[in-house]
């Protein structure tokens, strides 16, 4: 990357930004230069405390409770960073969640909370995201684009992951929606950009890679063999974010180790 500061000028929202890999990409941004809203759905305190790290390292951030799967609470959103800093130039769609269950015994209610949160929860931020562009335009000095939305997705919108129906699936109607609305908002020089992270070390999986022995089995489906860190995915989103990226759109790229590469098949199935 050419500079530390690439995204100087421009104004973030990370959505469910007070942990894991949604705080990896606030704190990236910011360091880039950004200002940054920080979502978050609950925890108010983990919420305040990326914000004082932000502040600290001489950036600008704000905190702002939002349910991204209600209509009236994320445009209140939206027009609480336009409020405040003028304007919006990157969405991160990243707040997400889990409700696992096997799939004959998953309820109506573990599905819906599941698609409202991951999928619907992209839509609605990305449609207000996409009007303010559009209303806006290209800022010469700013940005080469008039806005960029970055669609967190997964392993899981092309790795099928029984026992979490609805993640999967909310996960792999995340890849349509990114490269439809990029092919409907390229013309408006608006850039629509996937990032399907594999294993990453976040509260969500913890599970996965609290112990050795966990640890080790999860390694097993990482050709890499090391877990991924919030970091990982801030570097990535911050670098789709500005103008070194600024030819790519409607592509989901992969940050996963290895991890789609299918290594049950690496010694011949």
């Amino acid at each position: 990357m050419a500079s530390t500061k690439q995204l100087e000028g421009q104004v973030a929202l990370v959505t469910g930004a007070d942990s894991g890999i949604g705080k990896g990409v606030a704190l990236a941004l910011a360091q880039a230069g950004a200002k940054v809203l920080i979502n978050y759905a609950h925890n108010q305190a983990a919420a305040d405390e990326v914000v004082k790290i932000i502040k600290e390292a001489g950036g600008e951030a704000f905190a702002h409770q939002t349910d991204v799967s209600q209509e009236e609470q994320v445009e209140t959103m939206f027009a609480k960073i336009i409020q405040t800093y003028g304007t919006i130039d990157i969405l991160i769609n990243n707040a997400g969640l889990q409700k696992d269950a096997k799939f004959v015994d998953m309820t109506l209610d573990q599905w819906n909370t599941v698609i409202g949160v991951n999928l619907t929860g992209q839509f609605l931020c990305s449609r207000e995201a996409a009007k303010e562009f559009i209303k806006r335009g290209v800022v010469e000095g700013v940005s080469r684009a008039a806005g960029k939305i970055i669609c967190m997705s997964s392993v899981h919108e092309v790795i099928p992951w029984a026992g979490h129906v609805n993640y999967a699936a909310s996960k792999g109607g995340i890849s349509m929606f990114m490269k439809s609305i990029a092919q409907e908002l390229a013309p408006h020089k608006i850039r629509v950009v996937g990032i399907g992270p594999g294993a990453i070390q976040t509260p969500i999986n913890k599970e996965a890679w609290e112990t050795p022995q966990a640890l080790n089995k999860l390694l097993e489906l990482i050709p890499y063999n090391r877990i991924g860190q919030p970091d990982d995915i801030g570097k990535l989103a911050t670098w789709l974010a500005s103008d070194e990226a600024d030819y790519i759109t409607g592509v989901t790229i992969f940050m996963d180790g290895g991890m789609t590469l299918y290594p049950g098949f690496a010694d011949n199935g």
